[in-house]
């Protein structure tokens, strides 16, 4: 049984027994699943009927620097079927549309939508669906994989979220709170345009370069500073141009910082054979330039190997 003694974190306390609705266990999702029921929350896993299966039998195994080894007891089922205080829409991009039909916008009535996946343009789709004053965009910065159903990998030294106030104040604060008791350093931020550029400023690099060449963040920053240093500048004149925080220096900072072995998301989609989230963050960028008419030839090229074309 989730514990119901009075939990703090930056936020002020956190109130007992929330239930935590988490669509899509993956990488991210799993990981924060188990992290929230370790911290006392009641969790259920929206998800398909072989992990949901998976989950209810062994509950989700962490095997983290940071957090430790741990084994989460979670639930699971293939749909939502009661209102939860919370709903966390961790699936890919490629997969939004499919999973939406697993969680009833009813059972979120008085409840929060917090999205954290990768791109700009899931927001309009997720608040279309379940009420624009449900959902309160976020962004996850974290390497951490599924190598299996309900087995979790997570390879970073940290997990960062951010969370625009879109919300109320109260509701706001109620999840933050939340996230950073069970360990997440998290940080709202008033502007929504700034919390999801920022970290696309962040992430296309990273993520077209691992991908397009095959290689962790060490090896390209090494063997392909040149591209490296290029993609950030061009991403970097995007987004300061759409009003996000684009500072290359920052950028190619945090990458020097990174594990060498780190790969991204999509560079691990790449070599499981699955869909990739081109569209969600290369494509994204690309609209945003043609339509400010800013040249990109680096990230057009590369998009457009990766696609195949």
């Amino acid at each position: 049984m989730p514990s119901t003694a009075p939990r703090t974190s930056d936020f002020g306390p956190v109130p007992p027994a929330l239930t935590v609705a988490v669509l899509g266990p993956g990488g991210v999702g799993g990981l924060l699943a188990a992290l929230l029921s370790r911290a006392g929350c009641r969790v259920i896993c929206i998800a398909g009927e072989a992990t949901a299966g998976a989950l209810r039998h062994d509950g989700i195994r962490v095997h983290s620097a940071q957090f430790g080894d741990f084994t989460a007891t979670v639930e699971a089922d293939t749909v939502l079927r009661e209102p939860v205080d919370l709903c966390l829409v961790t699936v890919k991009q490629t997969a939004l549309d499919a999973a939406l039909v697993r969680t009833p916008p009813h059972l979120l009535d008085g409840g929060v939508v917090l999205p954290l996946l990768n791109g700009i343009e899931h927001v309009s789709t997720l608040r279309a669906h379940y009420g624009a004053e449900r959902v309160m965009p976020g962004v996850i910065r974290v390497e951490s994989t599924r190598t299996a159903p309900g087995i979790i990998e997570h390879g970073s030294p940290f997990l960062e979220i951010d969370l625009a106030a879109t919300a109320s104040p109260e509701a706001v604060a109620r999840v933050a709170a939340l996230l950073d008791a069970a360990g997440a350093t998290t940080r709202v931020v008033g502007d929504e345009s700034a919390v999801l550029w920022g970290k696309l400023a962040f992430l296309a690099p990273f993520a077209l370069l691992t991908t397009r060449y095959r290689l962790p963040i060490g090896a390209i920053r090494s063997e392909r500073r040149e591209e490296l240093t290029a993609l950030v500048a061009e991403t970097s004149a995007v987004i300061r141009a759409v009003g996000g925080p684009g500072d290359a220096a920052q950028v190619l900072s945090r990458y020097d910082a990174f594990p060498a072995g780190s790969k991204s998301s999509m560079l691990r989609d790449a070599e499981a054979g699955r869909p990739l989230e081109l569209d969600a963050i290369g494509g994204a960028l690309l609209r945003a330039a043609e339509q400010l008419g800013i040249q990109v030839p680096l990230m057009t090229r590369l998009v457009s190997e990766l696609k195949g074309d």
